[in-house]
């Protein structure tokens, strides 16, 4: 009887090693299983921080926009807003500031901006389709991203003249800023990146991505951001615009800028037309 229970106790423990890995191996198998399974996101050379809350303009409109003879002509209105006027707010910004004041920033297709400080002025457009945004800035050149501070149209040029227009109505991402040279510390090390939505709220299925220098950040809400981190000399923004993970297809996406940031001479004005920000200004970091 002795020799039975002893074979039984044998036979089992024979099977159960053979059906069941060690402790030691399920372990293993399954950290390693987890380790698998984590994504470890690489370190980022760049940051993008939010902009504090900027100067409201909530009346700031756009009434009208012509192009006749190579001249546009814009009624703007609003009770505190004023083209040519400084953003009272500017200083604390900490990025390069227009001293020229608050101004149009005229997109024509996918070219840089052209910033307007009047609202007539004369301005050279091709013959041809073009898709048009004009909008109301603040004098460090942000947007006040509000569907009356803007005009979103798809026109139709001949001999300098607007002949037809129709509001556009695709989604559409329009690249603002940065543009050109920046010069100085205070104007290089925090670097502004705007653009400007049409047609569409982030959150529903859209995204963008800025692919700074190759590197890609996930934006999910529409407002300024300060782009730290960025090499002296030729930097590249890239902005798509995201639809579901994958790139919406719209008009003019994605948009690429090449801009430039050179080592200082303090008092130097970069781009043309923009005033270092103050350091008296700036807060601690």
């Amino acid at each position: 009887m002795r020799a039975i229970l002893l074979f039984t106790l044998f036979t089992a423990l024979t099977f159960n090693a053979c059906t069941n890995p060690s402790t030691t191996s399920d372990k293993s198998t399954e950290n390693a299983e987890k380790a698998a399974e984590k994504k470890v996101e690489p370190t980022k050379k760049y940051t993008l921080t939010p902009f504090s809350s900027s100067t409201a303009y909530p009346d700031a409109t756009i009434e009208s926009m012509s192009y006749q003879k190579g001249k546009f002509d814009f009624k703007v209105s609003g009770k505190a807003y004023k083209l040519g006027a400084q953003t009272p707010d500017a200083a604390q910004k900490r990025c390069a500031n227009s001293d020229k004041g608050q101004h149009i920033h005229l997109i024509v297709d996918d070219a840089p901006y052209a910033a307007k400080y009047t609202a007539s002025f004369e301005h050279d457009v091709a013959d041809g389709e073009h898709h048009l945004l004009a909008f109301l800035s603040r004098s460090y050149h942000e947007s006040i991203k509000t569907k009356a501070a803007s005009k979103v149209e798809k026109v139709m040029v001949k001999n300098k003249t607007i002949t037809s227009s129709t509001p556009i109505e695709d989604p559409m991402l329009f690249y603002s800023r940065p543009k050109g040279t920046y010069t100085g510390a205070a104007n290089t090390e925090r670097v502004m990146l705007d653009f400007f939505l049409a047609n569409l709220e982030l959150g529903e299925g859209y995204t963008v991505v800025a692919s700074i220098n190759g590197e890609d950040h996930e934006i999910k809400k529409w407002q300024p951001y300060y782009i730290e981190g960025l090499p002296m000399g030729e930097n590249t923004v890239k902005l798509s615009l995201m639809k579901d993970g994958a790139l919406a297809k719209t008009p003019l996406n994605p948009v690429t800028r090449v801009f430039t940031l050179a080592e200082a001479v303090e008092d130097k004005i970069m781009p043309k037309g923009d005033t270092p920000a103050k350091a008296e200004s700036m807060p601690n970091k």
